[in-house]
């Protein structure tokens, strides 16, 4: 619910999808046993010496921007600068992160101020004290927002915009917390307040909603505000004080000596070419398939979905029935997993299979939901034809109401519901597969006899 006096703004870090860190050859796999992918340069040995700047790092960066609709700063040095800060999982007690490479972009509605290039500290354990380096030194992009956001679900809803022009970009990771947030928020008239280490989407809802009512709470009680940098745990789903907010004095900001300055120019910028965006695609499947926007919209939320469905389609697939079981069957299931497509192993092939065989009318609806659920959970699922045979159908209707007489004499008594239960008992015995048309037709004929 927005608010007039709440004010955020986010600064989000994105881990570029490149083969080594941004200053060292070190592969960017920091899921490897712990301390392994590691160099003299990503931990900052005495005499190390950066390499020059990963240049697949600045091509993504540049792409980003462009389809930020951002204005990249061509033509001008921007310097590589040491931003200084003491922490366990900084090993050189200073982060390499450029000047802003990108200015003036805009995404649903949201200014975006700038765009950065950025090498990722290591991890730390608050509640261990582990550190761990493997992440230490790889590319991030850090995209700056204006203030512009007035409650946590317009935050999220950004996120996800953010998120699905990200798939289509195709250049960042896709591992758990490879998009994270530090969220700056303020009541009007009073200090701001940062919030780091916010992991996941739902946590950005969960962390702001918890720093607005904290601070409405101080404020309610005459107390002061402090500008401070506070921790989101996400189990408790509170935020904590860690330190006294820092200005921008305090990190002692000065050109990194080793690095050359990064120099972009403006037959670079056009040489980067994007692919077909979210909202071209959108336009693009309702101008070809002649589908509702709408439908194409919730598609290409999904750019594997919305390849799917293209490719159904071009197999002589009714767009109808594909639109409607990709966006309401299968979408169900993989959101009440938490899970998008590429997460789910399914193969092309599975889907193929079960509409065509809803197209030929050789399954239900339930049977294709009974035989996508197997897919996500087992990764396996037999063919299961519907049951047509009335006589085979009749057969089991007589086994359920000989073993259910209380159930039957209450619905010739007026008891709509008993008739739901006597369904539902005959479609259990065949296992969904018998068409519920034809059960619910000799089911009533028996019942009233």
């Amino acid at each position: 619910m927005e608010r007039d006096d709440v004010i955020i703004g986010l600064e989000i870090h994105l881990q570029l999808n490149t083969e080594s860190k941004l200053f060292c050859t070190c592969s960017t796999d920091y899921q490897k046993e712990p301390n392994t992918n590691i160099c003299e340069v990503c931990t900052s040995q005495p005499g190390a010496k950066p390499m020059a700047i990963n240049e697949k790092a600045i091509e993504f960066t540049v792409k980003l921007a462009k389809a930020l609709n951002a204005q990249v700063l061509t033509e001008k040095e921007i310097f590589v600068q040491r931003k200084h800060y003491f922490y366990p999982d900084l090993p050189s007690n200073y982060q390499r992160t450029s000047m802003p490479i990108a200015v003036k972009g805009n995404l649903n509605g949201i200014r975006i101020r700038e765009i950065h290039l950025e090498e990722d500290p290591g991890r730390y354990d608050i509640r261990t004290g582990l550190v761990e380096y493997n992440r230490c030194g790889n590319p991030l992009i850090e995209i700056v927002t204006e203030p512009d956001f007035k409650s946590s679900e317009e935050t999220k809803k950004f996120l996800d915009k953010l998120a699905i022009l990200l798939d289509y970009l195709e250049i960042t990771r896709r591992e758990e917390g490879s998009m994270r947030v530090d969220a700056n928020i303020s009541l009007r008239g009073s200090n701001r307040v940062e919030i780091k280490n916010i992991n996941s989407f739902r946590g950005v809802i969960t962390a702001l909603n918890y720093e607005i009512t904290r601070q409405s709470t101080l404020l309610k009680q005459n107390m002061k505000v402090e500008r401070e940098t506070r921790h989101f745990d996400e189990s408790q789903g509170i935020t904590i004080g860690s330190r006294k907010k820092e200005t921008v004095d305090d990190y002692r900001y000065i050109p990194d000596p080793d690095l050359v300055p990064i120099y972009v120019t403006k037959e670079y910028v056009d040489s980067i070419q994007l692919p077909e965006l979210p909202e071209q695609k959108i336009q693009r499947l309702v101008e070809t398939y002649k589908i509702k926007r709408h439908d194409a919209e919730i598609l290409a939320q999904d750019k594997n979905i919305s390849d799917v469905f293209e490719k159904l389609v071009k197999e002589n697939i009714n767009s109808e029935l594909a639109v409607k079981w990709l966006n309401r069957d299968l979408r169900k299931q993989l959101n009440y997993r938490s899970m998008n497509f590429s997460d789910s192993k399914l193969k092309y092939s599975d889907i193929k299979q079960i509409i065509v065989l809803l197209s030929e009318k050789k399954i239900h609806e339930k049977i294709a939901e009974q035989m996508l659920i197997e897919l996500l959970d087992k990764g396996k699922t037999a063919i299961k034809e519907k049951l047509e045979d009335e006589e085979k159908i009749s057969a089991i209707i007589d086994e359920v109401l000989l073993n259910n007489k209380k159930v039957v004499e209450d619905y010739k008594q007026g008891n709509e519901k008993a008739f739901h239960f006597l369904f539902g008992q005959v479609m259990k015995l065949t296992k969904k597969l018998a068409e519920p048309k034809i059960v619910e037709k000799l089911l009533k004929d028996k019942l009233d006899k």
